[in-house]
């Protein structure tokens, strides 16, 4: 979340970004400015009283050291008072508190300088595409072929828990199993940690990555426990650095994760959810980078070559997409999603996301670092991208490499499928 410093101290700039995310914030900052002016109020009285007190306390400490019990006596009446009216502004304080926070929350981060203003996905630009659209002699979709080759089974996973949620069997299991492998050998080439998080968070790391309370509803919340399903890695792996204080000799701090995800995709519907295009439960592997403010935006540039060498070396054409305010997250402060061509569907296909969340997410986490030099407290920085989401990567190499003799497989996943092509 935005901290109260910047929302005081720079009012009218919080207002004029947030307009590029087409959110309205000008009474919401408004707000949040009277109950902090309120609050400081209560906190100045109940400051006052509680010297005042302090004071009169002492006072009484002498009056009985020198026998005058009964001035003694009348003082300790005054504190009494003291008191009571001390608890009522602790009330009053923590209840402003709670306000004030539940209003800070509402506000998106702040996107960065060079994020383009528009309403949605139309209005995003495009800042580089590489590979070649293959030619095909014939062009099945990814949910025709997989039935073909009977590499994945849609209605069996409805029959075991419902639509959404495929089983892989076979070379499609395999080749799942390979991409993954993939994906952390080269996360760790790039140096990267890996870590095996949890598959299920608490609410206070939820909160932490800013899925609550803006994403609520599109998690799967286990009510008994109070637990949520992870949408992404991103969740447990940033919540390793919550409540933590860093130094200067921790960083860089990058990680990845594989993970399964889960999503319920509330109101998705149409052709282009159609087979793997969108799921309640992939898998994904995610890297997370822990940086200091002055470093954050050449790591964004290292993880978005990151990710595009992937896709170059599985040979799809992709293009690379800056956001525009309307289509970027409520957390992200500048976003470049990767996109890879779909031969038979004819479309692009969003496969990751790679994103600089300065400073908001941190504040959540209460993540900071002390510098060496100047031994100051400081937020630190968080970036995460999709390295890769296994889905819409399955279904395009699916569709784009499929010839007469099978479906070819990269190169550089044979090592680890065993096979070459997948036949019938």
């Amino acid at each position: 979340m935005l901290t109260l410093k910047t929302i005081r101290e720079e009012k009218e700039k919080v207002i004029n970004r947030l307009k590029i995310k087409n959110f309205d914030a000008g009474e919401i900052v408004e707000k949040i400015i009277e109950i902090d002016d309120k609050r400081r109020e209560i906190q100045f009285k109940k400051d006052n009283n509680q010297k005042e007190l302090n004071d009169i306390s002492k006072r009484i400490g002498i009056l009985y050291s020198q026998g005058k019990r009964e001035e003694a006596e009348i003082l300790k009446e005054e504190t009494a008072i003291l008191k009571e009216q001390i608890k009522i502004l602790e009330n009053d304080f923590n209840l402003a508190e709670t306000e004030l926070n539940n209003l800070i929350v509402l506000l998106p981060n702040l996107p960065h300088e060079s994020v383009p203003a528009g309403k949605g996905a139309d209005d995003n630009l495009i800042v580089k595409t590489g590979g070649l659209i293959p030619v095909l002699e014939e062009k099945k979709a990814h949910w025709d072929l997989i039935r073909e080759y009977d590499i994945i089974d849609f209605e069996m996973g409805v029959k075991i828990t419902g639509a959404g949620f495929p089983v892989y069997k076979g070379k499609g299991a395999k080749l799942q199993r390979a991409l993954i492998s993939f994906f952390l050998d080269e996360a760790e080439k790039s140096g990267y940690v890996e870590v095996l998080p949890p598959l299920m968070v608490n609410q206070d790391s939820g909160f932490g990555t800013g899925q609550l309370p803006d994403k609520e509803g599109q998690m799967y919340h286990v009510i008994e426990d109070n637990l949520y399903l992870i949408p992404t890695a991103e969740v447990p792996v940033t919540n390793i650095y919550r409540d933590v204080i860093l130094s200067d000799k921790d960083f860089p701090i990058k990680n990845c994760a594989y993970s399964a995800c889960f999503r319920r995709e509330a109101g998705s519907w149409g052709a282009h959810v159609r087979g793997l295009n969108r799921l309640h439960q992939f898998d994904k592997v995610e890297i997370v980078q822990i940086r200091k403010p002055e470093d954050s935006y050449q790591a964004l540039d290292e993880m978005v070559a990151h990710v595009e060498s992937l896709v170059a070396k599985l040979g799809l054409p992709y293009r690379i997409v800056k956001l525009c305010g309307g289509d970027m997250s409520f957390t992200s402060a500048l976003t470049y999603d990767f996109e890879v061509f779909s031969a038979a569907q004819e479309r692009w296909l969003e496969v990751s996301s790679v994103s600089n969340f300065e400073e908001f997410q941190a504040n959540r986490l209460k993540l900071r670092y002390k510098s060496d030099s100047d031994k100051k407290t400081k937020l630190a920085h968080t970036l995460n991208g999709s390295a890769l989401a296994l889905p819409r990567i399955m279904a395009a190499l699916l569709e784009n490499n499929q010839t007469k003799q099978g479906i070819k497989i990269p190169e550089v996943i044979v090592k680890y499928t065993g096979f070459e092509f997948i036949t019938k």
